[in-house]
């Protein structure tokens, strides 16, 4: 394989904290959701920017951005502008926590990797949430048995 197929073919590589740490955060997002206290979102904001070193963004709340089109924005200068989850609940089509959330995490991707690029930004709320949600259930987890693969053959030649 050369070289430029190889880096192509690889997905992008991010350094992300711990499940348990991601676990934390989402919870203290869910929180702020629901309840709207400042501390949990606070909270949640600190440790991500704890874990990569930088500063809090600073971020101001909105009933609405772009007229209703968008749900955040990161400027240059690290200040974040983001939907309040009251306004969020009250005037949207699609208004579950999860997307707002989402819509958190994919700022906090441009603050984070500092990247104007908006499928950056995704991969980074996608692979924030990834395994957050399956440590959940408690007791043992139970073991899948796998299947080998079946065994493919090869087609026959024809004769003429």
């Amino acid at each position: 394989m050369s070289e430029a197929t190889r880096n192509t073919a690889n997905p992008m590589r991010m350094i992300l904290p711990g499940v348990r740490d991601r676990r934390t955060v989402d919870i203290q997002l869910s929180g702020f959701f629901r309840e709207h206290r400042e501390l949990h979102f606070r909270r949640a904001i600190a440790s991500i920017s704890r874990f990569y070193h930088l500063r809090s963004p600073r971020v101001e709340w909105f009933e609405y951005l772009d007229w209703g089109k968008s749900a955040g924005r990161c400027y240059e200068d690290g200040e974040i502008h983001l939907v309040h989850p009251e306004a969020w609940k009250r005037g949207r089509k699609y208004n579950s926590e999860r997307q707002w959330i989402q819509a958190v995490y994919h700022e906090m991707g441009h603050y984070v990797l500092w990247a104007d690029a908006e499928r950056k930004a995704d991969t980074f709320a996608y692979r924030f949430v990834r395994g957050v949600s399956n440590g959940a259930r408690k007791g043992p987890r139970r073991a899948v048995a796998s299947q080998p693969r079946p065994h493919r053959r090869r087609p026959r030649s024809r004769s003429r």
